[in-house]
Parts: structure tokens; sequence; C-alpha cells
């Protein structure tokens, strides 16, 4: 079961899914990544470029949902007097309208519904993309394409933070889902969801064949970081 990645679609991938039950969702992933570190990890990887206060940087985070890592980047701008602007894309209404509530107290963050790929169309330039817990829905192919147009349309770099496929990630967030979320969303997903996660040598080897010169760091809580600066 540990050995590929599952192919099997999430329900968080259907086309519909009604509003408050997405709500729910949304809400639990943001306090399982805060409870368990999620939200650190994407702190951690945005620290290695290094930005300093003063500068002027645009950062897209690519399949946005609820907004909560675009919040955790931004509390830590504010803390270190950065000057950031901020970006969710996602192709679902339903969670940027979640996203824009949230964030509401946050003027430096704004939101585009779109598929990432049709940005540059519209003359988009930006310093930096992310995308966590994103890259998981990608097949390898997708996932290809994804790091190549990162790679190719960032000034600065891009990172990621997602799942390390792992047995005991898996057996763990599917007994605290069991007991503590009252989404059936997150119940069926979150397990899955490290089932369609990596192995380092996997993220390696999608990275590898556009030779995009990144660096694959292990964080807890069995999670990747993929961190590419130009």
């Amino acid at each position: 079961m540990f050995k590929k990645r599952s192919d099997k679609k999430e329900f968080l991938d259907a086309d519909f899914i009604p509003k408050n039950d997405l709500f729910q969702n949304l809400t639990e992933l943001n306090t399982i990544n805060t409870l368990l570190g999620g939200h650190a990890v994407s702190v951690k990887a945005f620290k290695k470029f290094g930005i300093q206060p003063g500068e002027k940087i645009r950062i897209i985070d690519i399949g946005c949902g609820g907004g909560d890592n675009l919040r955790t980047i931004a509390n830590y701008g504010r803390k270190n007097n950065l000057n950031l602007e901020l970006i969710g894309i996602d192709l679902k209404p339903e969670c940027l309208e979640y996203a824009k509530l949230q964030c509401v107290n946050y003027p430096e963050i704004s939101f585009i519904q779109s598929d990432y790929r049709d940005l540059i169309q519209t003359g988009m330039e930006f310093d930096i993309a992310f995308a966590c817990l994103f890259n998981h829905h990608l097949s390898n192919e997708e996932n290809e394409l994804f790091f190549d147009w990162c790679y190719t349309h960032s000034k600065r770099g891009f990172f990621i933070n997602d799942l390390h496929r792992n047995p005991f990630a898996h057996y763990s967030i599917k007994w605290l889902t069991q007991v503590f979320s009252k989404s059936y969303l997150v119940k069926n997903d979150a397990p899955l969801s490290v089932l369609r996660g990596f192995k380092k040598n996997e993220l390696q080897s999608i990275l590898h064949k556009n030779k995009i010169p990144a660096v694959t760091k292990w964080a807890w809580a069995f999670r990747y970081m993929v961190i590419c600066k130009k």
C-alpha cells in the first residue's frame, strides 16, 4: 500500500462539494496544520529565501484553499517587517469565498480564481511561488509540469510543503480524524492524502527530469519541503 502513490481521488477533488461541508473541511485542515506543525514547515521553507526588510516581494500560493498558509506567511512577514504582497490562486470559488472571510484583516492578501497555468497570459509577474498540500493531488506527470512552470516563471524560485507517504503518518492521522473530526471530507481525505504523498526519491526524480536545481528536505510532521532558489 505504501510502495507506490495512490491514484485514488480525494473527495475534495470533486467538482461540486456542498459549501457548508467544504467550509467545515477547510476549518479542520487549518486546525490540523496548526497543531501538527504543517504551517511551521511553510514558514521554515520561506525563511530559506532570506527576504530582507524593505524588499517588495510578490508571492503566489497555488491551490490556496482556505488561505491559512497565506495568513501564516503574512504573520511571519509582519513580525519581521517584510513588505509582502500575497496572492492566493484557486479554481474553486467556494474556497476563495471562505479564504476572503478568513483574510479580511490582511490587506496584503488578495485572491484570483484561476488555473495557475493561465496566470502568465494575464501578464502577472511574481517573485516566489509556493504550494502546501497541493502537489499530492497531482499525478507525477502533472507535478513535472508544475515544477517546470514555477521554475520558469518565478523570479526568485519556489517551495512546496507536502506529505511524506509513511505508515505511521497514515495510521496516526486516520485515528485522529476518526476520533476528533466532524467532517466526512477530512475523515476520508486525510489518510488518503498520505497515501497520495511522496517518498524523497520520487520528488527528486520528478525534479531531475527537468533539471530543476531544488533540494528536498524532510520536516516534522512527516512533511517534505522542496526548495528551489534562483
